[in-house]
């Protein structure tokens, strides 16, 4: 494939809204993606392989909310503050692959722009991002969870 081809692919990417695109011509393919804007690669090369029997629901993390919780209603184990709900329906990952530590733990500061987790969705690697600065309060889900859109993930004060 040209060089000039994949460089107008390159300026094609950036001016939409695409995180990544993938070309094939024949026996030869091209796939790029965007980095976020925060400097944060996705982790688009990891694949996280979750194969557990799920007999069971998952355990509750720490401070994790019961499943009433999930439908907006209030409960006392979850602390006060700005709740981050998820933006769409997927798998939850808390760290960029299965050996590194959480993006954020409980009593963490962040930022606002900060990674919090990461949702599988579609076999795309979306951030999720804090949108206020504070102190993480409670943590309401866990790495492998499937998420439901708008289910409470994290509290932040």
């Amino acid at each position: 494939m040209d060089l000039r081809k994949i460089k107008k692919l390159i300026d094609l990417l950036e001016e939409s809204n695409l995180a990544e695109i993938e070309i094939k011509e024949g026996e030869e393919s091209v796939r790029l993606a965007r980095m976020p804007r925060g400097g944060v690669a996705p982790p688009a090369p990891v694949v996280h392989h979750v194969e557990a029997p799920r007999a069971a629901a998952p355990a509750p993390v720490a401070h994790a909310a019961p499943s009433s919780e999930s439908h907006g209603g209030k409960s006392k184990d979850v602390p006060d503050g700005h709740m981050i709900r998820s933006p769409m329906v997927g798998t939850f990952y808390a760290s960029p692959n299965p050996d590194s530590a959480p993006f954020v733990k409980v009593g963490q500061t962040v930022k606002a722009g900060d990674t919090l987790g990461i949702i599988e969705a579609m076999k795309m690697f979306n951030p999720i991002e804090a949108d206020v600065s504070g102190t993480v309060r409670a943590v309401l889900v866990e790495t492998g969870q499937p998420i439901e859109f708008d289910e409470p993930m994290f509290v932040i004060s």
